[in-house]
């Protein structure tokens, strides 16, 4: 048996390292589609003669190309771990079989038992996020790379990976869950072509690593070294940049550390310097895990009772991530006084999505004043001063909300979520935004802040004037005038000035 290595052959039986070495015990390890000798400093990992559907190794020669594949493409990542493919000899000489010749690491630098014992590994995701920038600035692509990015290959590859678990329905996987997947899935694609056409033309798709798990991913002093790219289906390989490191972020959260997960496609961001929506982090994310899921599905069928569950936890890991993705357009309405603006801030930092004010609008559009003679401040025809419907100012309501949801579907199309900070008071604006989140497959959120019960007071009396009767105005006329908002959920200010921001948060959930 000899070791093809870069420029020269090598005896596998000679050399340094390639017998017993002390502290170093011999173990076999199987994968799904390996079977992985270690031996002294040296690690042999041998094809299965399988079909598992998604891959097919059934012939030597196929076994072949995926090991030299195997190779070719990890070495750019750990070009001193990958030594070569060797050759599999019986005892006359001929070769009936290969393998990929590795040097061997330490299993307690792996990533994953660094995140299991609770180590710090704060530094070394820090500079795994610096090589995967790097890396994937330099992987290839090209207008068929390109192509892997579109609305239509991401819908294949989800339709794919849902059908491919349908024979483990019931007995190891739940219906409804699996049935939200597809429908929130297929929602956000639907809705966010103009997201991908755009890092698409950006060259956000490349050739990366395809299959990057904190199992193979070693922390050394000198660096890290990730290992096993995907090198069986380029289709599961080539990709959005994004949804390669999205694949360690699912694995980190599959571990139990989320933070972790948030931290390493935080250093990956600043690393690239490229602006990306949280929700597409959260659509890759969810694809991921449904990879796995399809992986652990397999495994359950080849006998492992243990991959039942552990198909569950993923297939509501990837159901958690889309939902949290979900694109949200947030109608925050009321009167002024109502404190609709604090909280559209308020609700819109804490869930890092994007705040429109209609005053800010209607200053631009009209050069208004921060308060227009009539106290309206957002600038729009506040129905609670007056009920004429005066044609001019129409129009510039009109205008106004028109720039308003003209922004917002720029935004909601790129995957950010906004939150609108208006009065609403008009049933014709409601109807638009809501036309606008159907058109977008966004998720519409309508609320109406309630003024607390001192300024509604407060107001009426300084409105009336002196020797005002104020139990002459009774019901919806002294509340708050507009037209009917069934649709609304109404929010009440509570005891303490949080109250109100965690009940809009539990109403956008």
């Amino acid at each position: 048996m000899r070791v093809a290595t870069t420029g020269s052959a090598v005896p596998v039986g000679a050399g340094q390292g390639l017998g017993a070495v002390p502290g170093l015990p011999a173990t076999l390890t199987e994968t799904l589609t390996s079977v992985l000798i270690f031996l002294g400093d040296r690690v042999y990992k041998i094809k299965k003669t399988a079909d598992l559907g998604f891959l097919d190794f059934r012939t030597r020669d196929a076994r072949l190309a995926a090991c030299q594949a195997e190779v070719e493409l990890n070495r750019r990542l750990a070009p001193d771990v990958y030594l070569g493919v060797a050759d599999i000899s019986g005892p006359d000489g001929t070769v009936f079989d290969h393998m990929v010749v590795m040097r061997r690491l330490p299993a307690d630098r792996r990533l994953s038992a660094l995140v299991t014992a609770g180590n710090d590994v704060t530094g070394p995701l820090r500079a795994i996020a610096r090589l995967l920038a790097d890396f994937h600035a330099r992987c290839s692509t090209s207008p068929e790379i390109t192509e892997a990015g579109s609305a239509a290959t991401l819908r294949s590859l989800w339709d794919e990976v849902l059908r491919s678990v349908e024979p483990y329905l019931g007995p190891v996987l739940d219906t409804t869950t699996i049935d939200t997947v597809r429908h929130l899935a297929e929602r956000y694609v639907e809705g966010r072509e103009p997201l991908l056409r755009e890092r698409q033309r950006d060259g956000r798709i490349r050739d990366g690593h395809g299959d990057l798990l904190a199992d193979d991913i070693y922390c050394l002093d000198d660096g890290p070294r990730i290992l096993d790219c995907l090198e069986f289906d380029r289709r599961l390989r080539v990709g959005d940049v994004l949804a390669d490191v999205a694949f360690l972020a699912m694995d980190l959260e599959r571990l139990g550390r989320a933070d972790l997960s948030r931290f390493l496609l935080d250093q990956y961001r600043a690393y690239t310097a490229v602006t990306h929506p949280l929700s597409l982090e959260s659509l890759y994310i969810a694809y991921r895990a449904f990879v796995m899921c399809r992986i652990a599905c397999t495994q359950y069928a080849q006998g492992s009772a243990a991959a039942a569950a552990e198909a569950r936890a993923l297939a509501s890991l990837a159901l958690a991530s889309l939902r949290r993705g979900r694109v949200r357009l947030v109608l925050v309405g009321g009167t002024p006084e109502s404190g609709r603006s604090a909280l559209a801030a308020d609700l819109a930092e804490a869930e890092g999505w994007t705040v429109l004010r209609a005053e800010s609008v209607a200053r631009e559009l009209n050069h208004l004043p921060r308060t227009d003679p009539d106290g309206a401040r957002d600038g729009t025809h506040d129905h609670t001063h007056d009920h004429t419907h005066d044609g001019r100012r129409d129009a510039a309501d009109d205008a106004v909300y028109s720039e308003l949801l003209r922004r917002a579907g720029t935004a909601v199309e790129r995957g950010e979520s906004v939150v609108i900070d208006a009065s609403w008071a008009r049933r014709h604006d409601r109807q638009r935004a809501a036309a606008l989140a159907r058109s977008t497959a966004t998720d519409l959120v309508q609320l109406r802040c309630a003024p607390p019960e001192p300024v509604l007071a407060g107001r009426s009396v300084a409105q009336a004037g002196p020797g005002f009767d104020l139990s002459a105005l009774t019901g919806h006329e002294y509340t708050f005038h507009t037209d009917p908002w069934p649709e609304a959920k109404t929010l009440e200010h509570g005891p303490t000035p949080t109250d109100i921001l965690r009940a809009a948060r539990r109403a956008t959930r």
